[in-house]
């Protein structure tokens, strides 16, 4: 029976109660109040295969501490994460008459530092119990209680009446409890937790049996949980959309009560200075004009800060702190006519990481907010720009640290199987979700709705829907295999070797996921067995195996027009290996200055440019034979006549990284070909190359390179000085031989060279 059915209460009902902004944030002055003075008990985490060096800071009296929501930041609030009851039980609606034991909230019940440790199936019921006091200060407001996130499906009961219930794994929720309290002595909170893991709703990656790229779940709250007092009229919500071209921000304040002696007013602040200043009805857009524009952009992550205050004919009933940042994301034609991704209005090539957000020790949820800080240091140590936050939503806090640092976010909407109409219309629910609550942080510019197909259907439609919902940010279809021609992306995923899609007149090429090198390091791994898509031996393979898919990357920037890629991926999770840190987060297996140096050329103006063209470029006609030639089979005067004619490249299907366009399956091939050159300056130009195995190339009779053994790409090979200076402009001539023993062959080669030009962008027609 479906979990839907079974735990009735959940039933059809998707949303109870408010909805309100609450998740992560800078501590902008708020004071927590302290919790109910209960003795502590002894609490430890529970034995896990690896933790992270975060897990000894973690105690029932240092446990996520900040304030949760960023963007709208309020004084005053009470913070309950702690130690708290726990039961699991069968599925009913009736509150267990004792309980297991502690578990320290917000850790999921099968993570470590929840303490607990444990699974349960989807016909069980997980109950949270603990005491709270309400400030006697908050009496004349009304008080909500704000969830960050509950997997999955929740009823909450405050002195044993149920007060509000609420459906999703990953957003957040809130209820006004007010009616509920006594106001004095302890308050009594019940929380009923259900989670099917693997029914028909959005989950990400979690399964009840990890494997390969499926994980531990995480049920039950895995996200702060706060009291906040507010006034009966009080602002709700915030909603901004930054215009570049005007240096102005669009706010909607959203207030809940139409009375018509209320107004808003926003004041944007930079270092304590005024620099703008709007005031209007709430619930309307407002066009708050900044005294000067500054951008933001990786590079220069400048905020604004920003206070918002509701007057009631003109008495201050509510104010709320908050940041915002002018930024722009769109699609551009550069000046070759290609479809780019472009920042601010100009190019700028997206090189990032997928992060799944997994942790050994907390699960879904960082052990501390410095863990979940030092992701994202790490990232922008290693020169990377960009972050995919693939099959999650985090917790606001990451996304701050985004903003605050510089870090481009293309977010996954989390997947689920969708096989059901109830299924599909909890998929749209917390879609809808996901944008509402995220779509403030300047850091995020891309929606990525599906991923490689999972759970996939109505594409054009909900691309669609997408779009209408948040016209400032792109719109990603699916990421990987299943591209139905809407959206602004065409998004490819290639393992190891990257490959990019065509670029489209509407939409720009990115790889969605590349590379897999994996590393497994002994007493950094979760299990004894473990995988990546490509094992490396040591780190220093991993290195240089590294550099040269970057090096790819770069051709493919300038070849086909990739505007962005994706490698696979931040860190080691689970059995899966292939990290650039370890699980543990306690070993850096690449150098951050060795992949910042290779990730900073992706936005150098220093370009390729086609020569003669290979197999990457299009159809290339080559002279070519399988027996071997008569001497003098290099130089400009050989007659080919009898040989065959064929399209480059010349290989076997299943060679990694080949262009196909003839067959070739014996052990030798001779190839020759005429080019015409204009009267050009050559002197940094470079061969082409794939080749497996041996291969020879000449040009106009004079041997140009020797290069042994096979490549599993396309790269770059240094010409002889002495062949580079038989170029002329006119009739020349390379002809190229390739001797191959085992396995895989393939052999396809052009000129190109670097030249310097401008990466700026220009506007689409």
């Amino acid at each position: 029976m479906s979990p839907l059915k079974t735990f009735s209460w959940l039933g059809r009902r998707l949303l109870a109660g408010s909805r309100f902004p609450v998740a992560a944030a800078v501590f902008l002055g708020g004071r927590p109040m302290n919790l109910a003075a209960d003795p502590a008990p002894a609490w430890h985490p529970v034995e896990s295969p690896l933790m992270t060096r975060w897990a000894a800071a973690v105690s029932p009296t240092n446990d996520h501490p900040e304030y949760p929501r960023p963007q709208m930041v309020r004084p005053d609030w009470q913070n309950l994460n702690g130690l708290w009851d726990y039961a699991i039980t069968s599925a009913n609606l009736t509150p267990p008459a004792q309980f297991e034991g502690k578990i320290l909230v917000p850790f999921p019940v099968e993570s470590a530092l929840s303490g607990v440790k444990r699974h349960f199936d989807e016909t069980s019921v997980l109950w949270y119990h603990r005491h709270f006091r309400v400030p006697p200060e908050w009496s004349a407001r009304r008080v909500r209680l704000h969830f960050g996130g509950v997997d999955w499906s929740s009823r909450v009961l405050v002195n044993g009446e149920e007060i509000g219930q609420h459906t999703g794994g990953f957003d957040r929720f809130s209820f006004d409890i007010t009616p509920a309290l006594k106001w004095s002595g302890d308050e009594e909170l019940t929380i009923a937790v259900m989670d099917p893991t693997e029914g028909d709703q959005p989950r990400g990656k979690q399964s009840r049996n990890p494997e390969g790229i499926f994980y531990t779940p995480s049920s039950g709250i895995w996200q702060t949980v706060w009291l906040e007092p507010v006034p009966e009229a009080c602002i709700d919500s915030l909603r901004f959309t930054p215009d570049v071209e005007t240096r102005s921000l669009r706010l909607q304040v959203a207030v809940n009560s139409l009375a018509p002696s209320l107004r808003v007013e926003a004041v944007a602040l930079v270092d304590g200075r005024e620099v703008g200043r709007i005031t209007g009805e709430p619930n309307q857009e407002l066009s708050l004009i900044l005294e000067k524009g500054h951008l933001w952009s990786p590079n220069d992550p400048f905020l604004y800060d920003l206070k918002v205050t509701l007057k009631d004919s003109g008495k201050t009933v509510d104010t709320v702190a908050s940041y915002f940042a002018l930024r722009k994301i769109s699609l551009r034609k550069d000046a070759g006519g290609i479809t780019r991704i472009a920042l601010n209005d100009e190019f700028v090539f997206e090189m990032g990481v997928l992060d799944q957000g997994y942790w050994p020790d907390g699960i879904y949820t960082a052990p501390t907010d410095e863990a979940l800080r030092s992701d994202i240091d790490f990232l922008k140590r290693s020169g990377f720009n960009l972050v995919r936050k693939h099959a999650k939503i985090e917790p606001e806090r990451w996304y701050y640290w985004c903003d605050r640092l510089g870090l481009l976010v293309w977010q996954d909407m989390p997947s689920g199987n969708n096989a059901t109409t109830a299924g599909r219309t909890q998929f749209e629910v917390e879609l809808q979700r996901m944008v509402d609550g995220l779509r403030d942080h300047p850091s995020i510019v891309v929606w990525v709705l599906f991923n490689e197909g999972w759970g996939q259907y109505d594409t054009e439609r909900l691309a669609l829907w997408l779009k209408a919902m948040d016209p400032s940010r792109l719109i990603d279809n699916a990421s990987g295999w299943t591209d139905k021609q809407v959206g602004d992306i065409i998004d490819a995923h290639s393992y190891p070797t990257p490959e990019s899609p065509a670029p489209e007149s509407g939409r720009a090429a990115v790889l969605g996921e590349f590379g897999g090198l994996g590393l497994g390091l002994p007493g950094h791994l979760w299990s004894e067995k473990f995988w990546g898509y490509l094992i490396m031996t040591n780190g220093q393979s991993l290195a240089g195996r590294y550099t040269e898919l970057l090096d790819r990357v770069d051709d493919l920037r300038d070849s086909v027009g990739l505007s962005g890629a994706i490698y696979t991926q931040l860190t080691d999770v689970e059995t899966e290996c292939n990290g650039l840190l370890t699980y543990d987060r306690a070993v850096e297996k690449l150098d951050p200055l060795l992949a910042r140096a290779a990730n900073e050329q992706l936005n150098t103006n220093q370009f390729f440019r086609v020569i003669i063209p290979d197999a990457l470029y299009g159809q290339v006609v080559w002279k070519y034979t399988t027996i071997r030639p008569a001497p003098g089979w290099t130089q400009p005067d050989f007659n080919d006549g009898d040989w065959r004619v064929g399209v480059g490249g010349f290989g076997t299907m299943d060679t990694p990284g080949a262009v196909v366009n003839t067959l070739w399956k014996t052990d030798d091939i001779w190839l020759r070909r005429e080019f015409t050159l204009k009267n050009e300056d050559l002197k940094k130009a470079e061969l082409q190359i794939h080749h497996d195995e041996d291969a020879d190339i000449y040009l106009n009779g004079v041997l140009a390179a020797q290069l042994p053994g096979f490549v599993a790409s396309y790269g770059e090979a240094k010409i002889s000085p002495e062949a580079l200076a038989t170029l002329k402009p006119g009739k020349n001539i390379m002809a190229v031989h390739c001797h191959q023993t085992t396995g895989g062959q393939f052999i396809d080669v052009g000129i190109v060279t670097r030249q310097i030009k401008a990466v700026a962008a220009v506007p689409a027609n």
